[in-house]
């Protein structure tokens, strides 16, 4: 499964981007065939898992929490997945 982030250069978002692909990268490890930075314009901020987007900047107002985005992550790639404490309320 291909993740996709898409991050606004003129925001200087890479390094929240990186962040986030590096903790998609650590928890889902081999299940992920690729998770590429997409450089971008205009405020973007945007999650695509396959053909899904599950979190787009502009529709949600805000970032996701790491813990949300991957729970959304992991409900496209393994639903059945325990993602222990991020699943813990």
């Amino acid at each position: 499964m291909r993740v996709a982030i898409t991050y606004c250069t003129q925001c200087q978002w890479l390094l929240r981007a990186g962040w986030m692909a590096q903790e998609l990268l650590q928890t889902f490890g081999s299940d992920l065939t690729e998770v590429a930075l997409i450089p971008g314009t205009g405020g973007v901020f945007r999650v695509v898992v396959g053909d899904s987007v599950v979190w787009d900047r502009k529709e949600r107002s805000g970032f996701p929490e790491i813990t949300v985005l991957k729970q959304l992550v992991r409900d496209e790639v393994d639903p059945e997945r325990d993602l222990g404490h991020a699943d813990r309320s």
